[in-house]
């Protein structure tokens, strides 16, 4: 199924127009039913995840013209999590995301396309520790559908990835056998659920 809409051999164009109409508009995301994650190398030789608990976002669709869709993300750094509470607050610390000062990393996105199939790829402003800089998403449409509370849903999944250190986020240390604890490169992962608003 394409972004907006699917369409078979008994698919007219007008009916592939009317599904693409019907997507089309404005929706939240849905925190209970949306995984903001995360995947960093550490001590060369294993992957730490981690995700984000509590945020807030929304999606503009665009069923005629997929370049003026749009996405907003705020996520409260506070919520980070990576299953041990003492990593959790070094990255809470002014090591990592400094947290007092910074509470929320947000984005902004800047242009939308159409990569043909399910994929699309929409590029936006990451801001964190309050530096903004450019990041581009890869993402997947996974469909859309009726719940069963009569809201209408749209489902993505996403990955990008990123240096840290673009943003500042440089904390480190040697090991002894070469290399660092922890990786620049840090793998982002989305699988977003969203809601048409009424």
């Amino acid at each position: 199924m394409g972004i907006f809409g699917r369409k078979n051999d008994e698919t007219t164009a007008a009916g592939a127009n009317a599904d693409t109409a019907a997507l089309t508009g404005d929706y939240t995301i849905d925190p209970a039913h949306s995984t903001l994650g995360f995947v960093a190398r550490h001590a060369m030789v294993t992957n730490v995840k981690g995700s984000f608990q509590e945020f807030e976002g929304a999606l503009h669709l665009d069923g005629t013209d997929p370049s003026k869709s749009t996405a907003s993300l705020d996520i409260k750094m506070d919520s980070i999590t990576t299953g041990s509470p003492d990593r959790d607050g070094h990255l809470k610390s002014a090591d990592f995301f400094k947290i007092d000062e910074f509470p929320t990393m947000t984005f902004r996105s800047t242009s939308a396309e159409a990569l043909g199939g399910e994929d699309y790829r929409i590029t936006g402003d990451l801001t964190i520790l309050g530096v903004t800089r450019p990041v581009t998403i890869d993402l997947e449409f996974n469909g859309a559908a009726k719940d069963p509370f009569g809201n209408e849903r749209v489902g993505f999944e996403g990955k990008a990835e990123i240096k840290r250190s673009d943003w500042g986020v440089t904390w480190n240390a040697a090991l002894e056998t070469g290399g660092v604890l922890v990786s620049d490169k840090i793998k982002l992962n989305f699988d977003i659920s969203a809601i048409k608003n009424a």
